[in-house]
């Protein structure tokens, strides 16, 4: 059995969720808890948004979302292949520690079926650019988000 798996996110897991989000690792990065679970909440119903939970051993650890990088008009993702899938992700207690070998066994599923992954990380926040330098991901490009903060623009491809 491998060691990591997933599974799409239930409104069940909803509570766990919250309870991750006010975690201070997690908190610092997903600012306002109540605002980030009711936004994955509605996005339960959203079509071109899925919505993971990465397993270890079968326990959940970690929650991704991921989705076409040009659904939203982001515009950090600006240049990327069309089929380019974004992804936003945090570790709950359970996964501090192994976000780069989860987020590894991830992008190697998502890569079956896109040529180019991306992932958007604050400069500021080293630790999980670390994981995702683990995972495979490269780039220092910085840019301006939506709201005028900045990104670092880190890849993976097939």
């Amino acid at each position: 059995m491998d060691r990591f798996g997933f599974r799409p996110v239930t409104r069940a897991d909803l509570p766990m969720l919250a309870d991750w989000l006010r975690q201070p690792e997690v908190a610092r990065w997903w600012r306002g808890a109540e605002k980030e679970l009711a936004g994955i909440e509605e996005d339960l119903d959203e079509p071109a948004m899925r919505q993971w939970l990465a397993l270890m051993d079968g326990a959940p650890i970690a929650y991704a979302q991921f989705y076409p990088a040009h659904h939203w008009g982001a515009p950090h993702f600006a240049g990327l292949p069309a089929e380019a899938l974004a992804i936003d992700c945090f570790s709950g207690p359970g996964g501090f520690g192994h976000g780069g070998l989860w987020l590894r066994a991830l992008a190697d599923t998502l890569l079956a079926e896109a040529p180019v992954l991306v992932i958007d990380p604050e400069p500021d926040n080293l630790r999980a650019i670390r994981a995702y330098e683990k995972a495979g991901f490269r780039g220092e490009e910085l840019r301006p988000s939506e709201d005028g903060t900045p990104a670092r623009i880190m890849t993976r491809h097939r």
